[in-house]
């Protein structure tokens, strides 16, 4: 007598239980602990980092993968969603991601789109949070070393899986540049402060 297969929602529990096996424990990465993203990005290349992870629909199925990608490597993903493939708006979910950045809660943000240029666009709107939009391992790295992003924004209707997977390597795995580049980014920060003050 054969065995009866397991059904969809028996194997993608399994799978849930898998991914959530590859968290790191509360005693590698404290759960409610802040990590500052203000000062520096100083930290060495295999440092398990926690990052805020969001999509809408249209990035929803890249995220999942990322996200699993992220988890095998080490790190811990918070899930800013969406859940699933059902319409929804991509400002909210990069909102969502970029507070987590802004309040410290997070090293890094990472929001996938349909283009990612609305999810960069949403995101840049809240302080201390410097999104790019990338889409290949060349402007990953550049947005790090001279931009010292801390957001990436991908556009999952415009590059593959693979690449995309690339991409979010290569971005974690540059460290921002100091001297000339501190000196610009310091002037972008000062410009986002000009404005704040005057909207109060």
């Amino acid at each position: 007598m054969a065995s009866s297969l397991p059904t969809e929602a028996e194997v993608r529990a399994l799978v849930s239980r898998i991914v959530a096996g590859l968290e790191p424990t509360d005693t590698e990465q404290p759960g409610g602990a802040a990590v500052s993203t203000a000062a520096s990005d100083a930290r060495s290349p295999g440092d398990r980092l926690v990052i805020a992870l969001g999509a809408d629909h249209g990035g929803y199925p890249l995220k999942e993968r990322i996200g699993f990608r992220l988890k095998e490597q080490g790190h811990r993903v918070i899930d800013c969603g969406t859940d699933s493939g059902d319409s929804v708006d991509y400002p909210d979910f990069a909102h969502a991601v970029a507070q987590r950045v802004s309040k410290g809660e997070a090293n890094s943000g990472v929001i996938v789109d349909g283009a990612g240029i609305g999810s960069a666009m949403a995101a840049n709107k809240v302080p201390g949070v410097r999104a790019a939009l990338c889409y290949d391992v060349s402007s990953a790295q550049n947005s790090r070393e001279h931009n010292h992003a801390n957001v990436l924004t991908l556009g999952a209707g415009l590059i593959g899986a693979n690449l995309a997977l690339q991409i979010v390597e290569a971005w974690l795995a540059t460290p921002w540049a100091e001297g000339r580049h501190a000196d610009r980014v310091a002037k972008i920060t000062a410009i986002e402060r000009q404005y704040s003050r005057s909207a109060r």
